[in-house]
């Protein structure tokens, strides 16, 4: 398996793998557009045979703050570490960026919680950062949880 930023080959295969998820209620859909401009974003997890099989995408919002974004690994490639690997990415360029606060907004916030996240009252967040919030079915109902960590190497 290889973590590597993502190209825009691989954009058909995010939007895939991102819309697969959105349909189970997981996380928001996303436009195949929206990954082409975005593309910058995104790693991707590839298998052996070169095969997409994760994503995620680090969005900077602020100053100091950046969200992970649309991370899904295929169902059949979970529990390897895969995720794990793609916020590591994530939290790295974070980091080199010189960005020292990461958030994320999850329906899974315990597996975020063993990563080292905490979680965040989403008030506390810059209103921009729920400017996708609109596409969401579950808008105005949000259910998902913020969380978030330092991304400084101490």
């Amino acid at each position: 398996m290889k973590i590597a930023k993502a190209n825009v080959t691989d954009a058909t295969k995010i939007h895939h793998i991102v819309n697969y998820f959105a349909g189970q209620g997981c996380m928001l859909a996303l436009a195949l557009s929206d990954i082409y401009e975005g593309i910058r974003d995104y790693y991707v997890a590839t298998s052996d045979d070169g095969d997409v099989i994760g994503c995620a995408a680090l969005h900077v919002s602020w100053i100091n703050l950046a969200e992970i974004r649309s991370l899904a690994v295929k169902e059949s490639d979970q529990l390897h570490g895969i995720a794990s690997s793609l916020i590591n990415a994530c939290i790295d360029e974070a980091n080199t960026l010189g960005i020292n606060s990461v958030f994320c907004l999850s329906q899974s916030p315990d597996f975020f919680l063993k990563k080292g996240f905490r979680l965040t009252d989403k008030n506390e967040l810059p209103s921009k950062i729920w400017t996708d919030c609109y596409r969401c079915p579950k808008y105005p109902n949000c259910d998902s949880v913020a969380l978030q960590v330092s991304s400084s190497k101490s």
